[in-house]
């Protein structure tokens, strides 16, 4: 029982994919927060809302090692072809399927963020929002940053000087 804990344990501790999702959270959360005092409001990253997603990501994640740790599924053929070479996968667990999910979620609330700041990071959110438009039609909502919302418009910022 001991040896199955402790297996679990280094096997989470050294997954690349889920020390990604790790490391994109608290991106999302250094820029959530900075966006937050800029704005003088809680915001979906700094707030409780998105704490409580933050930590479900993760509660989930070790879950889903857990079961990938009794079931072994692969689910490579969920990803495509040209996400599984650029990302170097031979398999995928339902942890690291989900963690993935959850590193494309980030990344598009860690640039939205990051524009929401002022900081002058449109052309990259451009070719981040065209990269994963090619593997998904449910990009979470951008309006604040394109200028469609009323609150966190980009264009009323002053971008950062260079």
């Amino acid at each position: 029982m001991e040896m199955k804990i402790l297996e679990f344990i280094n096997m989470a501790a050294n997954n690349k994919v889920i020390e990604l999702v790790v490391l994109a959270i608290v991106f999302d959360t250094i820029f959530g927060v900075l966006r937050a005092v800029r704005e003088k409001r809680f915001n979906s990253c700094a707030g409780i809302d998105g704490a409580i997603r933050k930590v479900g990501m993760l509660i989930s994640l070790v879950f889903m090692l857990a079961i990938d740790m009794l079931i072994k599924v692969n689910l490579i053929g969920f990803i495509p072809e040209a996400a599984r070479n650029h990302l170097g996968l031979t398999s995928v667990g339902v942890a690291e399927f989900f963690a993935l999910l959850y590193i494309a979620y980030e990344v598009v609330s860690i640039f939205k963020n990051m524009a929401l700041c002022g900081l002058p990071v449109k052309k990259v959110w451009a070719t981040v929002r065209a990269f994963l438009g090619k593997y998904t039609d449910e990009l979470p909502d951008t309006d604040e940053l394109d200028g469609n919302s009323t609150t966190g418009s980009v264009e009323g910022y002053r971008q950062q000087e260079k």
